[in-house]
């Protein structure tokens, strides 16, 4: 077990040698572009049984799931939903269908009608879809998906569902969302790119800390 403060040591650690190698200039862009892939997952995407959308792909993530579905690459498609809401429970006692599910809605719009919802936690993070898939695909008896996630999130992605989806037949396929707003050869150029590669990058290291042997 890594004590905090060894975990933060080797964070420091490595931004000061990330800080270092930027000042050089003839190894500035080349460190930029692989600091960007680093948060990339980039793996082949084969026929599944469903495709699953992470909360955070948000619109990029319906985009991409809509022609993966046009390419046959799945019919179906489940999005992750917290648990029902005084507000929604209200709208279902009076017989009422609510939904405030953005990507559902977006899904629907673009032609994709078999939307199934994942239950998880509240305000969903990673590790709470980590949590929720599994058993879910159990459930269903699935035997592959492909889970789309942002690009600056889909390496952390693939971590967490190594770990969770251990031991559990389903194959899992991490497609990073396309529309993505974030540009791994780009990133360095606009402040929303800035903000994202040193947030990525930060949850990417700490999960490597937390989680030294993750596959």
């Amino acid at each position: 077990m890594i004590s905090r403060r060894s975990r933060w040591a080797i964070l420091g650690m490595v931004a000061s040698i990330a800080f270092a190698l930027v000042g050089v200039r003839s190894l500035r862009e080349p460190f930029l572009r692989a600091a960007g892939w680093a948060l990339v997952a980039s793996e082949p995407v084969a026929p599944a049984d469903v495709i699953v959308l992470s909360l955070d792909s948000g619109g990029a993530g319906a985009l991409e799931a809509a022609d993966l579905v046009q390419s046959g690459i799945s019919k179906r498609v489940a999005v992750f939903v917290d648990p029902p809401s005084l507000e929604d429970r209200e709208f279902a006692r009076r017989g009422l269908l609510y939904e405030d599910e953005g990507q559902i809605r977006q899904l629907r719009s673009l032609g994709v009608p078999d939307v199934a919802r994942i239950p998880t936690i509240e305000g969903g993070s990673t590790e709470g879809e980590g949590q929720a898939l599994p058993p879910w695909c159990d459930e269903h008896q699935l035997q592959s998906i492909v889970f789309v996630a942002d690009k600056d999130h889909s390496r952390r992605v693939r971590r967490v569902l190594d770990r969770t989806m251990k031991g559990h037949s389903t194959r899992v396929m991490v497609q990073p969302a396309h529309y993505s707003n974030f540009d791994p050869d780009r990133w360095w150029e606009t402040r929303r790119g800035v903000a994202a590669e040193l947030v990525g990058l930060q949850k990417l290291l700490l999960d490597v800390a937390l989680h030294p042997m993750s596959f």
